[in-house]
């Protein structure tokens, strides 16, 4: 232990620390998550395979319980028995900050109703990522995450959502990104739509146009990776033949 881990205070017994992970360059890990997962007594992952492979990455050896979106009723007994017994436990997510469109919300929820003490190590997040660097106004947007399967239910959703007046902000699969970009042409017509996906990998990309404009995209090459998809407001319509693709390779 060097001189400033000396002075940095213990964890505090009896704690659920909500660990931020990289969602793609290891880099964006910080020191503060490293010395969590390094001094907690368990690590509660939604992937213990995943989050095992990223502890062998940094030198660290953990016990682990997983959590996910089936058995987290479940697991959150287990978790809050250990807090309520002193143990300190890190909740990571396969990426990202815990309880973003993961079953750590759940966990969060369950562990404040009981009284324990949850403190949040940040770090990394996609949403955050992505809208920043957008160029969509940032002062207000809305964020919902994933939407529906349903078509219906997926149709009303974004019907509801117009209204908005800030920027829109959702994740999507590779699997459902051009249902979704279908959906978009026929409600949100004209608006500025901005994608992003391999965010901090070597191959990130952003693209931004209007839905139709991104369909003939999409059916021309195919994009693997998780989508961050951001719909303008109404007052950010895409001029006419505006279109963008931006590479970090």
């Amino acid at each position: 232990m060097n001189d400033s881990e000396k002075t940095l205070p213990p964890l505090t017994p009896g704690t659920l620390y909500l660990v931020a992970t990289p969602i793609g360059n290891l880099e964006d890990i910080t020191l503060r998550a490293l010395r969590v997962l390094k001094e907690c007594d368990v690590v509660a992952a939604e992937d213990t395979r995943r989050t095992g492979q990223l502890l062998k990455h940094f030198g660290l050896s953990k016990p682990m319980i997983s959590y996910f979106q089936f058995n987290e009723a479940r697991r959150s007994e287990e978790i809050l028995e250990r807090l309520q017994r002193g143990e300190k436990i890190a909740l990571v997510t396969d990426a990202g900050s815990p309880g973003i469109s993961d079953p750590g919300e759940r966990v969060v929820r369950a562990a404040r109703l009981a009284g324990l003490r949850v403190e949040s190590v940040p770090g990394p997040c996609a949403l955050v990522a992505a809208l920043t660097a957008s160029g969509l106004p940032t002062d207000e947007f809305h964020f919902i995450g994933f939407l529906p399967h349903k078509s219906g239910q997926r149709r009303k959703r974004l019907e509801a959502l117009k209204a908005f007046e800030g920027t829109l902000v959702l994740y999507e699969s590779p699997y459902r990104i051009e249902k979704l970009l279908g959906e978009l042409s026929e409600v949100f017509v004209g608006r500025t739509i901005v994608m992003a996906r391999e965010l901090t990998k070597k191959f990130e990309e952003f693209f931004r146009g209007t839905p139709v404009e991104l369909l003939e995209l999409l059916q021309k090459r195919s994009l693997k990776g998780e989508f961050v998809v951001m719909i303008g407001p109404a007052e950010e319509l895409v001029e006419e033949g505006e279109f963008e693709r931006q590479d970090q390779n």
